[in-house]
């Protein structure tokens, strides 16, 4: 069995995009209490919802597992932000 696996070496920019935009909403509610936090833990919340919505129908495309592809989406986030070449 090959170690290469085209779905993990293939994730879409869209669904690092969209990790990366949930992930920066998540980071926004440090320090918020109240209605404050509420509020911005909906927006958290949407962006992961919309997160594993594509995640779902890219694995149904590919016909991989959600997990695998969620995975290597979180993989493929935390790669480009350790690149300095991306920032």
């Amino acid at each position: 069995m090959s170690s290469y696996d085209p779905v993990v070496a293939d994730i879409p920019d869209e669904l690092i995009r969209l990790e990366r935009s949930a992930e920066e909403e998540r980071a926004k509610l440090a320090g918020l209490t109240g209605d404050e936090y509420d509020e911005q833990w909906r927006r958290w919340r949407a962006a992961m919802e919309a997160v594993q919505a594509a995640i779902t129908a890219y694995a149904a495309a590919t016909e991989a597992g959600p997990d695998e592809v969620g995975q290597a989406v979180k993989a493929a986030v935390r790669h480009t932000q350790e690149d300095p070449a991306v920032e």
